[in-house]
């Protein structure tokens, strides 16, 4: 495994501040391994709010947020742990975004970040069996649970005609999860499923698994999997003998680096991904394209990303403290506002403007990037992102 990575978010301050205090946030995410292709977006927007935060001076206490990388590889339990024990232990985190995929997510939280109580947010683990997890109160996700996708996806092959399909699955926490949801959902419309196999991540031959779907059919194969893995060599190996033309992709299967592997052979394919339409998602996709360094927030869990910092920071200002257990009781209270709805709106860019807002004991709403709302136990209610690939490309069909 490569090493870890360790990086700093840009740390301006007011000169005022003579005795600032770094606070370090972990950014846990697969720098190596199966979606990769995503995480170095999703990184740099988190790093991003930090630097805005910093830049505007306004975090109390002369605090400056600084980042410190660590690679969860995606898949690698024991890996992710060690890079999360690293961070809580060497670097000093105070709060961790991350982890992204599901399985490395929840090994983290119940062997690292409960027993040292650290807050974490994930951008992007969406297992539904982390909706119920014990997590003492830290764990928050921005990005919503695949029982949510799964009625998704189920409409949208109803909608498209579909009638039968065959299912595999990443053999994770997260595929696993996922086509449940799937498979469930799309049976309660009267879909039928004719087969539902997992498949390992990291295989060079997936022409067993292939023949396994291709004899008992359907009218498309939906693929449960990671782009820059398993389910990318699925589908290859699908379109290599013919087995299926068409293929569902859910969110993780989404991503600049699966058409450009593909080719034309994946127009026509469609699917969803976790996505707003919120008037704040274009604001970052500006951000995104101006920062440096720079990131794509129309990428998946971008947007999530920058949320999942600007929550920590902010509950933390709500706080006074950056205190795991002290500021966790903040964040549903900075990400949904009061009641009565009279916090003030928080977009991307006004960061700066929120703290001082928190610091003058005024109530804030923070909508963010991904129109923030948390449910439950601290988990996004979620917006979907409508897709089919043509001419290399997701084009957006529409937001449900």
């Amino acid at each position: 495994m490569k090493k870890l990575l360790l990086a700093t978010a840009a740390t301006a301050l007011c000169a005022g501040f003579a005795s600032a205090e770094d606070v370090k946030l972990g950014v846990l995410i697969g720098f190596t391994g199966p979606i990769e292709s995503l995480t170095g977006h999703m990184a740099n927007a988190a790093e991003a709010a930090m630097a805005e935060v910093n830049a505007s001076g306004k975090a109390l206490n002369g605090w400056t947020f600084v980042s410190a990388r660590g690679d969860d590889t995606c898949v690698d339990a024991a890996a992710a742990q060690t890079a999360a024990e690293k961070m809580v232990t060497s670097d000093g985190v105070k709060g961790i975004i991350g982890g992204d995929c599901s399985g490395v997510t929840g090994a983290v939280l119940q062997n690292v970040a409960r027993p040292n109580g650290i807050v974490m947010v994930s951008p992007s683990a969406t297992s539904p069996a982390l909706s119920t997890a014990e997590d003492d109160g830290l764990f928050f996700r921005t990005a919503p649970s695949d029982a949510r996708e799964g009625e998704v996806m189920a409409d949208i092959l109803k909608e498209h005609g579909v009638t039968s399909i065959a299912l595999t699955y990443s053999n994770s926490d997260y595929g696993k999860g996922l086509a449940d949801a799937i498979s469930t959902s799309f049976q309660a419309l009267g879909g039928k499923v004719t087969i539902d196999i997992p498949h390992e991540d990291g295989k060079s031959d997936y022409s067993a698994e292939v023949a396994s779907l291709a004899a008992a059919g359907g009218d498309l194969l939906v693929v449960a999997g990671y782009l820059d893995q398993g389910g990318k060599g699925i589908i290859q190996a699908s379109l290599d003998t013919g087995a299926f033309t068409k293929f569902g992709l859910p969110g993780g299967m989404v991503g600049d680096s699966l058409p450009a592997a593909i080719g034309p052979a994946l127009d026509g394919s469609y699917g969803q991904v976790a996505q707003s339409d919120s008037a704040g998602a274009a604001i970052l996709a500006d951000m995104g394209k101006a920062a440096t360094p720079a990131y794509d927030a129309t990428s998946p869990y971008t947007m999530e990303s920058y949320d999942a910092a600007a929550l920590i920071m902010l509950a933390m200002q709500a706080a006074n403290s950056t205190d795991s257990k002290v500021y966790s009781a903040k964040i549903m209270e900075i990400a949904n506002g009061p009641a009565d709805g009279s916090g003030e709106k928080i977009l991307p860019g006004q960061l700066g403007h929120a703290m001082e807002l928190i610091a003058a004991g005024k109530a804030i709403d923070y909508d963010g990037a991904s129109g923030v709302t948390l449910v439950g136990a601290g988990e996004s209610a979620g917006r979907y992102k409508e897709f089919e690939i043509k001419g290399g490309k997701y084009e957006t069909i529409k937001f449900r």
